[in-house]
């Protein structure tokens, strides 16, 4: 009971950031659950993995209403991250390896898709300017939808693998392929496009027997109240503040899982 408090109140504490910054909550989770609390790799990705097709579901009917999906890029993006994710797990449930060893495996891919995320919300303002300004990414953009399936495969694999992707990388992704998007529009895509990705893969995951019955009913209770006030308490919170703490725990919980 009382380890089911403490995780619940992770996972409030995980949904507010998420709610305020908008940085997936895959990067602070995954990682929390496997340094702080101990979860086998395995289990703390399936099982996040699991929380995030419940929580971006809630957050899909909100951009939906919004009108802030655009619907073209997520079933484009669906189309390369579907299939990848499927193959990502297929490989898992067959690769010779002992679970130790597959465990360091993913906890080692974990740790370098967090330092990408640290990355990319350190050099978010850098990546904007140069992409306005860049004759390679034009010469990308006259390809959009192939280069689009192409990026989407690279999220799915990501995603099965370490349950982070779809919320740091994809963002980046469109924000460089779709300049013209606001930003509402690209968050609402790429939350979109989540949704169907983090239930096959957690439904990968199931099969695979890494996910925890409890510890996602525990993730879910504090994750969905955590999300919503976040979201609402978003503009009234220096998000700046917000950011630099974020880093900071982003790039301990990298050490951390490399150590």
């Amino acid at each position: 009971m009382i380890e089911f408090a403490w995780l619940a109140l992770s996972g409030l504490g995980v949904g507010l950031m998420v709610g305020l910054t908008g940085v997936g909550g895959g990067s602070l989770m995954t990682p929390l659950l496997i340094t702080a609390f101990g979860i086998p790799a395995p289990i703390a990705v399936g099982t996040d993995l699991a929380c995030a097709a419940v929580t971006k579901t809630a957050a899909t009917f909100a951009h939906r209403a919004a009108r802030t999906v655009i619907v073209p890029v997520v079933a484009l993006l669906a189309a390369g991250s579907i299939l990848a994710a499927i193959a990502t797990l297929v490989v898992l449930a067959n690769v010779s390896v002992t679970p130790q060893g597959l465990a360091r495996v993913i906890r080692l891919s974990v740790a370098i898709a967090v330092l990408v995320s640290v990355a990319l919300l350190l050099l978010r303002g850098s990546i904007r300017r140069w992409s306005l300004h860049s004759p390679a990414l034009d010469r990308v953009r006259r390809h959009r939808p192939a280069a689009t399936v192409v990026a989407g495969a690279l999220i799915g694999a990501a995603v099965a693998l370490t349950s982070l992707g779809a919320r740091a990388i994809g963002a980046a992704i469109l924000a460089l392929l779709y300049p013209e998007l606001e930003p509402a529009e690209i968050a609402g895509s790429d939350i979109a496009h989540a949704v169907p990705l983090t239930a096959i893969a957690a439904a990968g995951h199931a099969w695979l027997g890494s996910i925890d019955a409890a510890l996602l009913l525990a993730l879910v209770t504090g994750g969905l109240p955590g999300i919503v006030a976040g979201s609402v308490a978003t503009r009234s919170v220096p998000t700046h503040i917000l950011r630099i703490l974020l880093i900071c725990a982003l790039g301990l919980a990298a050490i951390k899982l490399l150590l």
